[in-house]
């Protein structure tokens, strides 16, 4: 995850920085090329043998199976609902430009600092979290993580200080890396092996739908009441839907990973 943030990073810096230098138009022919490259390298990966013991299995049956599972695990559901709402309401990407060029009018240099700044906070984030344990008290942690998110979307929207705007961004990026790192480590511990997959599946189709429908979200509302108005929006919705969920799902509220952790660890060793 750490490599694929700093990826973004790279990739929105210098994506900024090209396209003030070349223009657009030459800026797109290098990441086609870039596109083409990593298209080239992905075959030479050689082929590995499949694990899962139910091959041939009808994709829809493999899809419900992990649809099902996860609405019967409060803790799960209660995470890939939070991430979805977060994405949907909470993504200022898709008119980030709108807000470099209109609001701040720092050009296509700062845009590129502004897109970089929230995954520069995810990277330090997930470094910091290798220290930092997160398996204590870890329900809490991941709607503080969200409902911080929420606040510094807020911030970025009635922000007309580019600094300002760039740290909370900044602080964005470092409570979704928290979030991020959290959700996934539920999604791994909670999830027996023959489940795992099809989980990440259902987990892959929420996270992906709602980068889109986000998009299209923060879009129309701008449209309809302004860039400004659309991002407080998006914020306020993901606090309240923290809030929300804290209160009515008592099972994440509570969640706490450490005996689940142990357990793992002492199989592993008796395996060993």
């Amino acid at each position: 995850t750490s490599t694929w943030k700093t990826a973004s990073v790279s990739g929105a810096l210098f994506g900024g920085f090209f396209i003030s230098w070349i223009g657009v138009d030459k800026t797109l022919c290098i990441v086609f090329l870039l596109v083409l490259l990593s298209f080239i390298i992905l075959f030479q990966i050689k082929k590995k043998p499949v694990l899962n013991k139910k091959i041939g299995e009808p994709m829809k049956e493999s899809l419900q199976a992990g649809v099902k599972f996860v609405f019967q695990n409060k803790a799960i559901l209660g995470v890939l609902t939070l991430d979805m709402v977060a994405v949907l309401f909470g993504g200022t990407v898709a008119i980030l430009s709108v807000f470099a060029q209109d609001i701040l009018k720092i050009g296509p240099t700062g845009f590129g600092v502004l897109n970089a700044s929230i995954s520069l906070g995810s990277i330090l984030t997930m470094f910091v979290t290798t220290y930092i344990p997160i398996h204590k008290k870890t329900g809490k942690k991941m709607l503080v993580s969200v409902f911080i998110f929420g606040l510094s979307i807020i911030a970025f929207g009635v922000s007309s200080v580019f600094w300002l705007s760039v740290l909370a961004l900044f602080i964005s990026g470092a409570a979704d890396g928290i979030s991020m790192v959290i959700r996934q480590t539920i999604l791994q511990i909670k999830t027996p092996d023959e489940m795992r997959g099809r989980v990440s599946s259902v987990n892959s189709m929420f996270v992906g739908s709602s980068n889109e429908l986000g998009a299209f979200e923060s879009g129309l509302a701008a449209k309809i009441a302004g860039p400004v108005i659309a991002v407080v929006f998006g914020g306020t919705m993901t606090i309240i839907t923290t809030v929300v969920s804290g209160i009515t799902n008592p099972t994440l509220r509570n969640l706490d990973l450490s005996k689940d952790l142990y357990t793992s660890e002492k199989q592993h060793a008796g395996k060993s």
